[in-house]
């Protein structure tokens, strides 16, 4: 999904934990991004299915401090909350979560 929605140079590598510390050596981080990265990108298509613009709502890739893939969802609050909404719906009568 890159070159989609109005921040996507800077949906890069990044660390979660980066405020905390510096990288580990010999720690895989790119590994993880990337997985976290294909995760983001299959989010990211589901999101413009149901009618979202990528710098409305946005899933973007990250790792952890110990290199684990990470993906967090970033947009602004109108439409995180109309994503809350369709969630929600999914989810009513089914129990909860899958």
């Amino acid at each position: 999904m890159t070159g989609s929605g109005e921040d996507w140079l800077s949906d890069g590598l990044d660390i979660a934990g980066a405020d905390c510390g510096l990288w580990v050596s010999g720690v895989n981080y790119i590994a993880g991004w990337r997985d976290a990265r294909e995760a983001a990108d299959r989010l990211n298509r589901a999101l413009l299915g149901v009618g979202f613009e990528l710098s409305q709502v946005r899933a973007v890739a990250s790792t952890d401090e110990s290199g684990r893939g990470v993906v967090r969802v970033a947009g602004r609050l109108d439409a995180v909350d109309r994503l809350a909404v369709l969630l929600e719906a999914a989810t009513s009568g089914k129990g909860g979560a899958a």
